[in-house]
């Protein structure tokens, strides 16, 4: 009934472990895992591909706009995943999170909202034409 296969690991190129804290707002691409506390807002391109991971142990407190979350951890503060959230059994928000597609596991827990924002751009959202008639009508008008 629902496909249950192992979801592909993804990259992680910066990792803040478990016993460091990091004060201030952090810009990345590619694959960010906090183990660790940052607060800050957390930040990647939209159009990026990146993925911020938040371990059981991680927190961040700020705002998160990133491509992809995977979070077991904590936010405190908004979330805006430009393409995918991933919300873990152990996963606390507190705040909005906004997505174009989620997964949560039994457990998870959000104090906000849900809002659902369509991906922008790609093919998502059709290019609207004129009826074939209505330009014609146009032009000779």
């Amino acid at each position: 009934m629902f496909n249950r296969s192992k979801p592909k690991p993804h990259r992680i190129d910066t990792l803040i472990g478990a016993g460091t804290r990091i004060i201030g707002d952090v810009q990345f691409a590619g694959g960010f895992h906090v183990d660790g506390h940052v607060k800050g807002n957390v930040d990647a391109p939209p159009d990026s591909g990146a993925t911020l991971s938040v371990s059981d142990s991680g927190v961040v407190e700020g705002s998160v706009a990133v491509p992809n979350v995977i979070l077991n951890g904590t936010v405190k503060g908004d979330i805006l995943a430009h393409e995918r959230v991933e919300l873990g059994a152990t996963a606390r928000v507190t705040g909005n999170v906004y997505y174009a597609l989620i997964e949560m596991e039994m457990g998870a827990e959000i104090t906000g909202k849900l809002i659902h924002e369509p991906r922008r751009g790609g093919r998502s959202e059709p290019e609207i034409k004129p009826a074939p008639g209505a330009a014609a009508a146009d032009s000779t008008g």
